[in-house]
């Protein structure tokens, strides 16, 4: 990637005052169009931006412009900057929408609140590039269109795609807390199987209540002789 000198636009309007510099050579040096040069020149632009020494700044040296002076075929290069800045990284905002397919981010959602229940608000924003608020509205059935909503997957609609989609629900997935299983039916310990249970002793056998009536009948006569 070809540098950029720092306020292009106030290096070019010092250039363009100070130097012989052509305007091609400026326009390539600052990385701006010839034609922004010659309206810079002619006071139609940059009006109101003071010129920025791109030599005090240490973008260029006074060689290089003497060189290009000389040599309207010369392009001026970029100095070594002595301390490298970083670059800024830009924040993902909220996915963009054509206008076409806005009308069906709320079926899309319902979609995703329907299959996908683990499916956080902020990872549907991502997806379809919706607001919290519309969510919220959506899955309380609140929405000012709920009845006519009908539920689309919005990879058909073209509102993200699988990866996106598949990369959501796994992480999603991930987060999610394992749910702890209901304890079931467990044998019981081997040292209470093995116990050796003694037999308990059976009852005893209570004398037969009847008797025999012929012998009883003997006795008495027995007994009846001898008083006689």
């Amino acid at each position: 990637m070809t540098a950029t000198p720092l306020m292009p636009k106030a290096t070019a309007v010092w250039l363009v005052e100070n130097t012989a510099l052509s305007f091609d050579q400026v326009a390539d040096f600052c990385k701006l169009h010839p034609l922004e040069v010659k309206a810079i020149a002619d006071g139609d632009a940059a009006q109101g931006i003071k010129g920025l020494d791109p030599v005090l700044t240490g973008q260029l040296s006074r060689e290089e412009i003497e060189k290009g002076v000389a040599d309207p075929n010369y392009r001026l290069k970029l100095l070594d900057a002595k301390v490298r800045l970083p670059e800024t990284k830009k924040k993902k905002g909220p996915r963009y929408t054509p206008v076409s397919r806005r009308q069906d981010r709320p079926n899309a959602i319902l979609w995703l609140v329907r299959n996908h229940p683990e499916v956080k608000d902020s990872q549907i924003m991502r997806l379809v590039g919706t607001t919290k608020s519309t969510i919220q509205a959506i899955r309380e059935r609140t929405h000012w269109n709920a009845s006519n909503l009908q539920p689309m997957d919005p990879v058909t609609l073209g509102l993200c795609s699988q990866i996106d989609l598949d990369l959501e629900v796994q992480r999603a997935a991930k987060e999610k807390p394992v749910e702890a299983e209901a304890p079931g039916a467990t044998l019981l310990p081997a040292s209470e199987t093995t116990v050796r249970r003694e037999p308990e002793p059976e009852e005893k056998k209570k004398p037969t209540e009847e008797l025999d009536v012929d012998t009883v009948f003997a006795k008495l006569k027995q007994l009846g002789g001898k008083n006689e």
